[in-house]
């Protein structure tokens, strides 16, 4: 697996498990938010006097549900699509799907409905890898 390396002092080190750059928060904003914005998407933290409406291609910090807040939401045309659970570099995504999979289903302000679902795009990553979990497809799988 290929380090992400950290400044410090002017030398290059690798990131390491134990290395305080190795946290959830560093990794959302070094990393997470880095790749949103390069795809396009304002990142913006959660407002409640800012209707959804209002928002169009925005990944919503610390976006509340019913069940916590998702790490982001992504919202599109005033709906939020997709839901982003962030872990801290080290950890592999691939077991934190459940966590995306809960928030989608404690959206209470979104129309969009997909069976229990109210936000049909789930994603896990620690920054480097993405998993991906599409619930609009009972044969779907994540990946």
């Amino acid at each position: 697996m290929r380090r992400t390396p950290a400044r410090k002092g002017g030398i290059v080190k690798p990131m390491s498990a134990a290395s305080p750059q190795n946290s959830e928060w560093l990794t959302r904003k070094k990393l997470i938010d880095a790749r949103l914005r390069s795809a396009g998407w304002r990142v913006v933290p959660f407002a409640s006097d800012t209707p959804l409406t209002k928002l169009n291609r925005c990944a919503i910090e610390e976006y509340p549900t019913d069940h916590g807040p998702a790490d982001d939401a992504i919202c599109a045309a005033g709906q939020i699509l997709g839901i982003v659970e962030a872990k801290k570099f080290s950890l592999g995504p691939q077991n934190v799907l459940s966590q995306a999979d809960r928030y989608s289903r404690g959206i209470t302000a979104s129309p969009v409905i997909f069976g229990s679902f109210r936000a049909p795009f789930l994603y896990s990553t620690n920054g480097e890898v993405i998993w991906h979990h599409d619930v609009r497809r009972d044969l779907n799988r994540s990946r």
